[in-house]
């Protein structure tokens, strides 16, 4: 069952991620993205939550590729 979690999990942040035009948002999506894989596979919500929002907030300032501001 934590397989099918974190595969959907996966799949909602991948079908959302060409959605997102700025750095809070993606901010915001990294954290539940982050929070809800950490807790389909047994980590910490809050530390998943964390890393993904940080990601998420800085992934244009490291030039990762399809991540920047409209």
């Amino acid at each position: 069952m934590q397989w099918f979690k974190f595969t959907a999990a996966i799949a909602v942040a991948v079908a959302l991620s060409g959605c997102l035009q700025n750095d809070a948002q993606r901010g915001v999506a990294g954290a539940v993205g982050g929070g809800a894989i950490a807790g389909a596979t047994g980590g910490s919500v809050a530390t998943g939550a964390l890393i993904g929002g940080a990601a998420g907030v800085f992934c244009r300032d490291l030039n990762v590729p399809g991540c920047r501001n409209n």
